[in-house]
């Protein structure tokens, strides 16, 4: 899905610890062969392929991610929605080129998109892409999946101390021997309130700090807007803590598309959620909502 991925354990032994992160590991390539949009021969490229064509009978994982994301693009009022490929694919290449997409371009691949377009069977376990041409991506919301089967995997081999992270996306497990919890650092500017001691949650960070490009003198981020077909000029970080991976990967994304006060508002209707938000035209502040983290 175009990271790396990072497993730290707490094992009894050095045999049970490479046993549990192989085991780990090998989900998560299970999963990179479902949901990654680079790999033509992918679960999720074959169901692109089929826009505009019958309903689709997908995998459990793929399906239940689609549920999520179609539930998040909902509550979001399409600020979230995992049909944005072709707007996606126009910004990888202007990130390259450095050349703003051209405007018969973004018109062309906003048209195909819409999250509305996506109708999910939950009965049948189908899904169908209503209009030729249509492309999914998860780029927002499968790394956090992955990090969540890695740590579901790894809890399976009964090694319960740990962590999965890939790129902005983290999932962790029980906290390491002798600790409260794994200590994350969360950007923003009070040194008091930097780190949280977290266990049993996920942990993602969205915004412009790390992606984007610079184009006749504005900065562009490499998250899109999907209501717009533009990549996002704000400058904002966000960092979601959330009951699980999938859950902050998303919200972490559509927050960042929202804005500070809409973002806000969207994640305190997750129950266990809490938010962290940096914009440039505001001092670095925490917007939490019903948070049952430890501290």
């Amino acid at each position: 899905m175009g990271v790396q991925s990072r497993i730290v354990l707490y094992a009894k032994n050095e045999s049970e610890a490479v046993s549990a992160a192989q085991a780990a590991f090998a989900r998560i390539d299970a999963l990179e062969q479902i949901m990654s949009d680079y790999r033509p021969d992918s679960e999720l490229s074959r169901l692109s392929d089929s826009a505009g064509g019958p309903a689709v009978r997908v995998s459990h994982d793929l399906f239940d991610v689609l549920m999520c994301a179609q539930g998040i693009a909902k509550a979001s009022q399409g600020a979230f929605d995992v049909t944005s490929a072709p707007l996606i694919q126009l910004w990888r290449s202007a990130r390259r080129t450095h050349n703003l997409p051209a405007a018969t371009d973004l018109k062309k691949a906003r048209q195909l998109t819409g999250w509305r377009k996506l109708k999910l069977d939950e009965a049948a376990r189908t899904v169908t892409l209503q209009q030729k041409g249509m492309r999914l991506d998860l780029g927002g919301i499968g790394k956090g999946y992955a990090c969540d089967q890695a740590l579901r995997a790894l809890r399976s081999r009964r090694v319960a101390r740990a962590l999965v992270e890939m790129g902005g996306d983290m999932a962790l497990g029980e906290a390491p021997p002798g600790t409260s919890g794994w200590r994350v650092e969360i950007d923003q500017a009070d040194e008091t309130h930097r780190w949280r001691t977290l266990r049993n949650c996920g942990v993602s960070s969205s915004g412009d700090t790390q992606q984007f490009v610079g184009i006749g003198g504005k900065r562009y981020s490499h998250v899109v807007d999907p209501r717009t077909g533009l990549g996002l000029t704000d400058r904002i970080a966000v960092t979601v803590i959330a009951p699980n991976a999938m859950l902050s990967d998303a919200l972490s994304t559509a927050i960042s598309v929202l804005g500070s006060a809409r973002g806000s508002q969207l994640a305190s209707r997750y129950r266990g959620t809490s938010t962290y938000i940096r914009t440039a035209s505001e001092e670095r502040r925490p917007a939490s909502a019903s948070s049952s983290h430890p501290e």
